[in-house]
């Protein structure tokens, strides 16, 4: 695996080295020892499948209170989508900074989530599934969210949105008291 540096330390692109042949290639997509080896969360708690229907639905910004943070691997597995993670770290170089990448079923990509991001996602193409590992279970009490439009973060997102669950337009403008423990 070939791990690459984003702006917000912590947060990292890894691209799977595949091994080819006559029939396809194989290529790992985890290994504790190489995530040990970048400092990054080895543990899995859950695996989650996101399926998105519609091209321009909009997911997020979603995160985990204190002290129920998780750390996320993500990966697009069919179809397209621009994801978004926030740094929302009290104390960090980034707070309330961005950073965005296109993850592709064709480009393989994935993107770990350190604990303390939001986290959110554009389908750019219609039946776009996404896989998850998470490093902690899901805890809905401590589930909350921030405006995927809050002008504090200032995210471009590629398409008009045509699809906004209730519950993300209902997200109120970021306060960083929520992140108190």
């Amino acid at each position: 695996m070939i791990f690459r540096t984003t702006p917000l330390g912590g947060c990292w692109v890894i691209e799977t080295e595949r091994i080819e042949d006559s029939r396809g290639f194989f290529a790992r997509s985890y290994c504790r020892e190489e995530f040990e080896r970048h400092g990054l969360d080895t543990d899995v708690a859950q695996c989650n499948v996101s399926f998105t229907r519609v091209r321009g639905t909009l997911r997020g910004m979603h995160f985990q209170l204190p002290p129920h943070e998780e750390a996320k691997l993500v990966r697009c597995t069919n179809g397209a989508l621009y994801d978004v993670v926030i740094d929302l770290r009290l104390g960090s170089p980034t707070f309330m900074k961005h950073f965005a990448i296109e993850l592709t079923a064709a480009n393989r990509l994935m993107l770990f989530i350190p604990k303390g991001f939001a986290h959110g996602f554009q389908t750019l193409a219609d039946e776009t599934e996404v896989f998850y590992q998470m490093s902690s279970p899901y805890v809905p009490n401590s589930a909350a969210g921030i405006r995927y439009d809050d002008r504090a973060f200032g995210i471009s997102w590629p398409l008009p949105p045509t699809i906004v669950a209730e519950r993300d337009l209902a997200f109120l403008p970021f306060d960083p008291d929520w992140l108190q423990a």
